[in-house]
Protein backbone atom coordinates (compact mmCIF):
# COMPACT_ATOMS: atom_id res chain seq x y z
CA UNK A 1 0.00 0.00 0.00
CA UNK A 2 0.58 3.63 -0.46
CA UNK A 3 -0.43 6.04 1.99
CA UNK A 4 -0.32 9.25 2.63
CA UNK A 5 -1.52 12.82 4.15
CA UNK A 6 -2.96 15.26 1.85
CA UNK A 7 -3.89 18.73 2.06
CA UNK A 8 -8.17 18.77 1.60
CA UNK A 9 -10.31 22.21 1.95
CA UNK A 10 -8.21 24.07 5.07
CA UNK A 11 -7.56 20.57 6.54
CA UNK A 12 -5.68 17.27 6.28
CA UNK A 13 -6.86 13.54 5.26
CA UNK A 14 -4.99 10.30 5.38
CA UNK A 15 -5.70 8.44 1.93
CA UNK A 16 -4.48 5.48 0.41
CA UNK A 17 -3.29 5.74 -3.35
CA UNK A 18 -5.82 3.29 -5.69
CA UNK A 19 -5.12 3.68 -9.29
CA UNK A 20 -5.20 7.67 -9.96
CA UNK A 21 -6.90 8.53 -6.97
CA UNK A 22 -7.20 8.86 -3.33
CA UNK A 23 -9.26 6.86 -1.22
CA UNK A 24 -10.00 8.90 2.29
CA UNK A 25 -8.88 6.61 5.04
CA UNK A 26 -11.64 8.34 8.09
CA UNK A 27 -8.79 9.61 9.81
CA UNK A 28 -6.91 13.22 9.43
CA UNK A 29 -3.18 12.10 8.60
CA UNK A 30 -1.05 8.87 8.64
CA UNK A 31 -0.07 9.32 12.14
CA UNK A 32 -3.28 9.12 13.56
CA UNK A 33 -3.95 5.56 11.46
CA UNK A 34 -1.21 4.21 12.84
CA UNK A 35 -2.42 4.71 16.14
CA UNK A 36 -5.31 2.24 15.55
CA UNK A 37 -5.20 -1.19 16.17
CA UNK A 38 -5.32 -3.04 12.85
CA UNK A 39 -4.30 0.05 11.18
CA UNK A 40 -3.24 -2.23 7.89
CA UNK A 41 -6.32 -4.25 7.75
CA UNK A 42 -8.65 -0.87 7.88
CA UNK A 43 -6.20 1.03 5.37
CA UNK A 44 -6.79 -2.35 3.08
CA UNK A 45 -10.42 -2.43 3.25
CA UNK A 46 -11.04 1.11 2.29
CA UNK A 47 -11.95 1.02 -1.80
CA UNK A 48 -13.61 3.74 -4.01
CA UNK A 49 -16.88 2.40 -3.69
CA UNK A 50 -17.14 2.71 0.38
CA UNK A 51 -15.02 6.21 0.92
CA UNK A 52 -14.69 9.47 -0.53
CA UNK A 53 -12.24 9.74 -3.22
CA UNK A 54 -10.01 12.52 -4.73
CA UNK A 55 -7.79 12.96 -7.79
CA UNK A 56 -3.79 11.63 -7.35
CA UNK A 57 -3.22 14.31 -9.85
CA UNK A 58 -2.27 17.67 -8.16
CA UNK A 59 -2.88 16.49 -4.76
CA UNK A 60 -1.20 18.52 -1.93
CA UNK A 61 1.08 16.28 0.53
CA UNK A 62 1.45 17.37 3.38
CA UNK A 63 4.54 15.73 5.72
CA UNK A 64 3.41 12.07 5.70
CA UNK A 65 3.09 12.01 9.33
CA UNK A 66 2.63 15.66 10.15
CA UNK A 67 3.25 15.36 14.02
CA UNK A 68 5.72 12.62 14.65
CA UNK A 69 6.39 12.33 18.55
CA UNK A 70 10.21 11.61 17.54
CA UNK A 71 12.32 12.09 14.80
CA UNK A 72 15.51 10.39 14.87
CA UNK A 73 18.21 11.17 12.47
CA UNK A 74 21.64 8.58 11.91
CA UNK A 75 24.61 10.54 10.54
CA UNK A 76 27.55 8.45 8.56
CA UNK A 77 25.83 5.81 7.35
CA UNK A 78 27.01 5.14 3.92
CA UNK A 79 30.35 3.88 3.60
CA UNK A 80 31.04 6.31 0.50
CA UNK A 81 29.56 9.34 2.61
CA UNK A 82 31.72 8.57 5.59
CA UNK A 83 34.69 8.52 3.46
CA UNK A 84 33.84 11.48 1.49
CA UNK A 85 33.70 13.40 5.43
CA UNK A 86 37.22 11.94 6.11
CA UNK A 87 35.98 9.93 9.39
CA UNK A 88 36.05 6.09 10.33
CA UNK A 89 33.36 3.50 9.89
CA UNK A 90 31.55 3.99 12.86
CA UNK A 91 30.72 1.04 15.50
CA UNK A 92 27.64 2.36 16.57
CA UNK A 93 24.87 4.85 14.96
CA UNK A 94 25.27 8.53 15.00
CA UNK A 95 22.29 9.81 16.13
CA UNK A 96 20.69 13.38 16.21
CA UNK A 97 16.67 14.71 16.16
CA UNK A 98 14.48 16.71 14.58
CA UNK A 99 11.39 17.61 15.57
CA UNK A 100 7.66 18.38 14.07
CA UNK A 101 8.59 22.18 12.89
CA UNK A 102 11.01 21.31 10.60
CA UNK A 103 8.64 19.06 8.45
CA UNK A 104 7.40 19.83 5.12
CA UNK A 105 5.41 18.08 2.22
CA UNK A 106 6.49 16.58 -0.96
CA UNK A 107 5.82 19.86 -2.84
CA UNK A 108 6.13 22.77 -0.54
CA UNK A 109 9.23 25.27 0.00
CA UNK A 110 11.98 24.59 1.89
CA UNK A 111 12.99 27.95 3.74
CA UNK A 112 16.43 29.13 3.74
CA UNK A 113 16.77 30.74 6.96
CA UNK A 114 18.96 34.25 6.91
CA UNK A 115 21.30 33.10 9.16
CA UNK A 116 23.80 30.50 7.08
CA UNK A 117 25.65 30.97 4.49
CA UNK A 118 25.80 26.69 3.90
CA UNK A 119 22.37 25.51 2.92
CA UNK A 120 22.83 21.77 1.99
CA UNK A 121 20.95 18.60 1.02
CA UNK A 122 20.79 15.33 2.04
CA UNK A 123 18.81 12.50 0.23
CA UNK A 124 17.94 9.85 2.75
CA UNK A 125 15.70 7.26 2.64
CA UNK A 126 13.31 6.80 6.05
CA UNK A 127 11.62 4.49 8.77
CA UNK A 128 7.49 4.82 9.61
CA UNK A 129 7.09 3.32 12.47
CA UNK A 130 3.73 1.37 12.76
CA UNK A 131 3.92 -0.03 16.37
CA UNK A 132 4.93 0.81 20.32
CA UNK A 133 8.10 -0.94 20.76
CA UNK A 134 10.91 -0.88 23.56
CA UNK A 135 14.19 -2.56 23.08
CA UNK A 136 12.52 -4.45 20.43
CA UNK A 137 14.30 -7.24 18.55
CA UNK A 138 14.45 -9.37 15.67
CA UNK A 139 10.87 -9.81 14.32
CA UNK A 140 9.43 -7.97 16.83
CA UNK A 141 11.62 -5.10 15.27
CA UNK A 142 10.38 -5.93 11.53
CA UNK A 143 7.07 -5.41 12.80
CA UNK A 144 7.24 -2.63 13.78
CA UNK A 145 8.25 -1.39 10.63
CA UNK A 146 5.13 0.10 9.20
CA UNK A 147 6.87 1.25 5.80
CA UNK A 148 9.19 3.69 4.26
CA UNK A 149 9.11 7.02 2.29
CA UNK A 150 11.89 9.89 1.43
CA UNK A 151 13.49 12.21 3.18
CA UNK A 152 15.67 15.19 2.70
CA UNK A 153 17.48 16.33 5.82
CA UNK A 154 18.46 19.68 4.47
CA UNK A 155 21.26 20.88 7.14
CA UNK A 156 22.75 24.58 7.92
CA UNK A 157 26.72 23.41 8.01
CA UNK A 158 27.80 26.45 9.17
CA UNK A 159 26.16 25.76 12.34
CA UNK A 160 26.24 22.17 12.32
CA UNK A 161 29.59 22.58 13.01
CA UNK A 162 29.53 25.17 15.80
CA UNK A 163 29.70 22.34 18.29
CA UNK A 164 30.50 18.87 18.18
CA UNK A 165 27.60 17.97 18.76
CA UNK A 166 24.93 18.81 14.99
CA UNK A 167 21.74 19.10 16.36
CA UNK A 168 21.89 23.00 15.77
CA UNK A 169 22.21 22.52 12.11
CA UNK A 170 19.71 19.83 11.40
CA UNK A 171 16.61 21.22 13.60
CA UNK A 172 15.71 24.52 11.53
CA UNK A 173 11.88 25.14 11.10
CA UNK A 174 10.05 24.52 7.81
CA UNK A 175 13.12 22.80 6.03
CA UNK A 176 12.72 19.49 6.04
CA UNK A 177 10.71 17.86 3.12
CA UNK A 178 9.34 14.36 3.79
CA UNK A 179 7.00 11.91 1.48
CA UNK A 180 4.82 11.70 -0.58
CA UNK A 181 3.73 8.27 0.41
CA UNK A 182 4.28 5.50 3.01
CA UNK A 183 4.79 2.59 1.05
CA UNK A 184 4.48 -0.71 3.27
CA UNK A 185 7.17 -3.46 2.97
CA UNK A 186 5.34 -6.02 1.20
CA UNK A 187 5.80 -3.87 -2.15
CA UNK A 188 9.69 -3.33 -2.35
CA UNK A 189 12.55 -5.31 -2.76
CA UNK A 190 14.14 -6.83 0.77
CA UNK A 191 10.98 -6.33 2.67
CA UNK A 192 12.00 -4.44 5.52
CA UNK A 193 15.63 -4.20 4.40
CA UNK A 194 14.56 -2.42 0.90
CA UNK A 195 17.53 -2.47 -1.76
CA UNK A 196 16.16 0.85 -3.47
CA UNK A 197 18.25 3.68 -5.74
CA UNK A 198 18.36 6.64 -4.19
CA UNK A 199 19.06 9.97 -6.11
CA UNK A 200 19.09 14.00 -5.57
CA UNK A 201 19.04 16.34 -8.35
CA UNK A 202 19.78 20.39 -7.93
CA UNK A 203 18.42 22.03 -10.90
CA UNK A 204 18.45 18.77 -12.61
CA UNK A 205 22.19 18.33 -11.89
CA UNK A 206 22.56 15.01 -10.16
CA UNK A 207 24.44 15.39 -7.02
CA UNK A 208 23.74 11.76 -4.83
CA UNK A 209 23.33 8.22 -6.38
CA UNK A 210 23.42 5.11 -4.48
CA UNK A 211 21.64 2.14 -3.16
CA UNK A 212 20.32 1.87 0.51
CA UNK A 213 21.91 -1.56 -0.04
CA UNK A 214 25.18 0.43 1.06
CA UNK A 215 23.90 1.47 4.65
CA UNK A 216 25.86 0.02 7.59
CA UNK A 217 23.02 -0.31 9.88
CA UNK A 218 19.63 -1.52 8.07
CA UNK A 219 16.18 -0.37 9.22
CA UNK A 220 15.56 -3.32 11.24
CA UNK A 221 19.49 -2.89 13.34
CA UNK A 222 18.35 0.86 13.54
CA UNK A 223 14.74 -0.01 15.20
CA UNK A 224 16.39 -2.05 17.56
CA UNK A 225 18.84 0.43 18.53
CA UNK A 226 16.81 3.59 18.49
CA UNK A 227 14.21 1.76 20.69
CA UNK A 228 16.99 0.24 22.95
CA UNK A 229 17.02 4.22 24.18
CA UNK A 230 13.48 5.06 23.73
CA UNK A 231 10.39 4.06 23.22
CA UNK A 232 9.40 4.56 19.86
CA UNK A 233 5.66 5.44 18.84
CA UNK A 234 3.57 4.82 15.67
CA UNK A 235 4.08 7.45 13.54
CA UNK A 236 7.96 7.90 14.91
CA UNK A 237 10.38 8.79 11.66
CA UNK A 238 14.01 6.96 11.77
CA UNK A 239 15.98 8.54 8.72
CA UNK A 240 18.47 6.44 7.92
CA UNK A 241 21.50 8.77 6.56
CA UNK A 242 22.41 10.06 3.64
CA UNK A 243 25.07 8.80 0.53
CA UNK A 244 28.06 10.76 -1.00
CA UNK A 245 27.44 13.46 -2.89
CA UNK A 246 26.19 16.46 -0.37
CA UNK A 247 27.29 20.14 -1.05
CA UNK A 248 29.92 20.29 2.33
CA UNK A 249 32.45 17.45 1.17
CA UNK A 250 33.03 18.98 -2.54
CA UNK A 251 35.78 20.66 -4.04
CA UNK A 252 34.65 23.39 -4.53
CA UNK A 253 31.97 23.47 -1.73
CA UNK A 254 28.30 24.12 -2.77
CA UNK A 255 25.49 24.96 -1.24
CA UNK A 256 21.90 26.50 -1.78
CA UNK A 257 21.89 29.97 -2.12
CA UNK A 258 17.78 30.28 -2.74
CA UNK A 259 15.37 29.76 -5.43
CA UNK A 260 16.90 26.04 -6.62
CA UNK A 261 14.90 22.66 -7.44
CA UNK A 262 16.04 20.32 -5.60
CA UNK A 263 14.53 16.89 -6.53
CA UNK A 264 15.15 13.46 -3.97
CA UNK A 265 13.92 10.21 -4.98
CA UNK A 266 13.70 7.05 -4.07
CA UNK A 267 12.67 4.08 -6.47
CA UNK A 268 9.80 2.57 -5.62
CA UNK A 269 8.49 5.49 -2.61
CA UNK A 270 8.65 8.50 -4.99
CA UNK A 271 10.02 12.04 -5.32
CA UNK A 272 10.28 15.28 -3.07
CA UNK A 273 10.46 18.18 -5.20
CA UNK A 274 11.19 21.27 -3.58
CA UNK A 275 11.86 24.87 -4.16
CA UNK A 276 14.17 26.43 -2.22
CA UNK A 277 12.52 30.16 -0.75
CA UNK A 278 14.42 32.85 1.24
CA UNK A 279 13.08 33.18 4.81
CA UNK A 280 10.24 35.81 4.89
CA UNK A 281 10.68 38.45 7.34
CA UNK A 282 8.65 38.35 10.67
Amino acid sequence: MKLATVRIDGTTRAVKLDGDVLVDLGTPDVGTLLAQDDWAGKAAAATPATATVYPAAGADFAPVVPQPSKVVCVGLNYRNHIQEMGRDLPEYPTLFAKFADALVGAGDDIVRPHETEQFDWEVELAVIVGAPVRRARGEEAERAIAGFTVLNDITCRDWQFRTREWLQGKMWDSTTPVGPYLVTPDELPGGVRPALDVRLTVDGEVMQSDTTADLLFDPVALVEYVSTIVRLNPGDIIATGTPGGVGHARKPQRYLTGGETVVAEIDGLGRLENKVAEEKSA
